[in-house]
């Protein structure tokens, strides 16, 4: 497959019709993840906001209907700016933010590059860990990262140039879960051991996004830092095993939500339910008190599911803001 930027499903869909099935599934509802976006609505139905992504209506047109947004018009950019306040991050901020994260887990600056006028050098030398401290490459592959309304992903993966779309060598990427990467390739050789950790890396690397174009980019993104790693570090291709079990973690780690109400977009309801009674229809309204009162765990809409790996058990996200809470006021 074309190693650029803009990942075309028609290709996904030609290597594999279970890869790109599993990379449209929303583990929450066990359907696929919607639009949430009323950009495609022109395209009429299958398109709407509350319609499912379905593979029939991503492939076929050369498979240009989803395009990441550095391949999009600048009118199409600025609209969606305006709809849904779609925020554009330089690659170069990305790394310098996620140099914040990496200062503060070695206790030292410039581990992995050092930053240059909005650009960035890298560090030629094998990463060191802290001699102060017990942590060691394995504790940081374990170290969970979380992207908060992630977009196409890019404070997690750095395959392309948000600016000018052009490919970042491997060497030189600067997202969280590029690190972790080039920390696994210079310690583990043996192709099994590398594959368990680069298992253990995803499985501890997170990400929720509003709407579903952008999800789906940002898990495509994902898959295919897995493939240019595995090229890169053992000069051939993935088997399709391997890449259906990278995929089914993505498809669980980096999920669509409302990151405010932690449910899936636009599943709250108002309405009104009609009961047969002795005497006859009774109606009663129902509104959704969490949208009333501002209150997260009350919401009627549908909380969003992640996997614990230790347990391997399904767990609702707001379970994990319940137990932060709790262990803030002790």
């Amino acid at each position: 497959m074309k190693n650029n930027a803009d990942i075309k499903e028609n290709e996904i869909l030609k290597l594999n019709y279970d890869l790109l099935y599993i990379l449209l599934k929303d583990r929450t509802t066990d359907k696929n993840i919607i639009w949430a976006t009323n950009y495609y609505k022109i395209r009429g139905p299958g398109y709407f906001f509350e319609d499912n992504i379905k593979i029939e209506s991503i492939t076929g047109c050369n498979g240009t209907i989803i395009k990441p947004r550095v391949k999009k018009s600048r009118i199409e950019q600025e609209k969606r700016i305006k709809d849904k306040a779609e925020v554009f991050t330089p690659s170069w901020v990305c790394n310098s933010q996620n140099n914040l994260i990496d200062n503060a887990w070695f206790g030292e600056k410039n581990i992995f590059n050092k930053e240059i006028d909005k650009s960035w050098r890298v560090t030629k030398k094998k990463i060191k860990f802290p001699t102060k401290t017990d942590k060691n490459f394995e504790d940081y592959i374990k170290d969970t990262r979380l992207e908060v309304s992630c977009g196409e992903a890019p404070y997690l993966v750095s395959r392309y140039d948000n600016v000018t779309g052009e490919m970042i060598k491997i060497q030189n990427r600067i997202g969280l879960l590029d690190r972790k990467f080039r920390v696994i390739n210079e310690n583990i050789d043996d192709e099994d051991k590398w594959n368990e950790f680069v298992e253990i890396a995803y499985k501890n690397t997170y990400a929720f996004e509003y709407q579903g174009d952008n999800l789906l980019i940002a898990r495509e993104n994902l898959l295919f830092t897995y493939i240019d790693n595995y090229v890169y570090k053992f000069k051939k291709e993935p088997s399709m095993e391997q890449l259906i079990k990278i995929a089914t973690i993505i498809s669980w780690n980096i999920w669509q939500m409302d990151g405010i109400k932690f449910v899936i977009p636009h599943s709250c309801r108002n309405g009104k339910i009609i009961k047969n009674t002795l005497f006859g229809e009774e109606e009663t309204e129902f509104i959704c008190i969490g949208c009333e009162k501002n209150a997260y765990r009350k919401h009627n809409g549908i909380y969003c599911k992640i996997m614990n790996w230790e347990t391997n058990r399904k767990i609702k996200y707001i379970s994990l803001l319940d137990r932060s809470n709790k262990n803030g006021k002790k």
